[in-house]
């Protein structure tokens, strides 16, 4: 599996502008968080989450969303280790990763989300969001927290090669 770390230092991961709308995804096991920029690459906004099925499903319902929303960038959470390293769930995103990238027509990057998780729940509660209603609003939420990392860190961004 590629090393992240190999990723940037690739001589194609120049700083090269996106294009917008960017759809971001925080891949879990049942469900998938979604969030969606405005064209501007301004505001992240968290939507209703994805129920995660078969790779054919999953591949259909990230297309819709693309039309859907005219996205024209795709980002995913790379759940990398605290220290940094990669362990089974980073190499299993990176594989989806580059199976979307062989199959979608936009770009596809990898976005470390380590700790998106808290900053999600942190959000939430500051938005009055009550501890009952955090669970069904998390995944987008967090999905979001990886856009605007996306859109902020610049240097950051790691491109996934078909």
């Amino acid at each position: 599996m590629s090393d992240l770390k190999g990723s940037q230092n690739h001589p194609n991961n120049l700083v090269t502008p996106v294009a917008g709308p960017v759809l971001a995804l925080d891949l879990g096991q049942k469900l998938v968080g979604v969030a969606v920029s405005d064209e501007l690459l301004i505001t992240a906004r968290r939507l209703d989450p994805l129920r995660r099925s078969n790779w054919k499903q999953l591949l259909r319902d990230v297309q819709t969303l693309l039309q859907s929303y005219d996205a024209q960038t795709l980002v995913i959470g790379l759940p990398l280790n605290l220290n940094g390293t990669e362990g089974e769930a980073a190499e299993g995103v990176q594989r989806l990763a580059e199976n979307f990238a062989r199959s979608l027509t936009v770009p596809v990057y990898l976005q470390d989300e380590r700790l998106t998780s808290f900053a999600a729940r942190q959000t939430l509660l500051a938005e009055g969001v009550t501890a009952q209603e955090i669970p069904a609003l998390i995944d987008g939420e967090a999905a979001a927290t990886i856009l605007r990392d996306f859109l902020t860190n610049l240097e950051n961004r790691v491109p996934v090669f078909p």
